[in-house]
């Protein structure tokens, strides 16, 4: 007979609260990848994307692995020159955050950078996505898994494609196949830019 079994004082934990510390364990234990896409076409573009990326690092459980190139987009949905053009790129990150929580510090960080949700396509000071989460794939309203349009989006799959030439989005292939199929065209890549990887 051990110890705890003979006290009558010990409670037994009740197995809600068991089964809660286990999969925050398993969480702490088992962090995922994901890839998250940044836009920006109002103000000082480059300084946006760098302080978005600043900020997911100050993220509690959430380590910024690669930062992609940046490159310029003619914006999506818009008559030509109505808008200026997006800097965008796209951060891979490790986390222990589940999707949920991912999605509401993005939302965070594009309230911190002022960004309206006024009309659809509409500019944006930044505009922070989750393009992939491990390998999840979910119809969730909320937040889709993976992004319902990344696979059409060479503003996505170029930048991924620089960081993760291997990568693969769930339910679609492989990214170089992807942006094959897609093209680069309206894409430009700005070689005289560069993002800091966080320190």
């Amino acid at each position: 007979m051990n110890q705890a079994a003979s006290d009558p004082t010990v409670q037994p934990v009740p197995s809600s609260v068991t089964e809660q510390v286990d999969a925050a364990d398993v969480t702490l234990s088992n962090p995922k990848d994901a890839v998250i896409s940044l836009g920006s076409n109002l103000g000082n573009r480059l300084e946006t994307l760098q302080g978005a990326i600043d900020a997911l690092e100050d993220t509690p459980g959430l380590r910024v692995k690669a930062v992609s190139p940046v490159y310029e987009t003619e914006p999506w949905g818009v008559a030509p020159g109505s808008q200026p053009s997006y800097f965008n790129a796209v951060v891979v990150i490790r986390t222990t955050l589940p999707p949920s929580s991912l999605l509401e510090r993005g939302q965070a960080i594009e309230e911190a950078f002022d960004r309206v949700r006024q009309e659809r396509w509409g500019p944006r000071t930044i505009d922070v996505d989750i393009v992939a989460y491990a390998d999840v794939v979910s119809d969730d309203p909320d937040l889709t898994l993976p992004h319902p349009r990344a696979h059409q989006r060479a503003f996505v799959l170029a930048p991924w494609h620089d960081v993760q030439p291997e990568a693969q989005l769930p339910g679609h292939g492989a990214v170089a196949e992807l942006l094959a199929g897609v093209g680069v065209g309206g894409v430009q890549p700005r070689v005289d830019l560069e993002l800091r990887l966080p320190e």
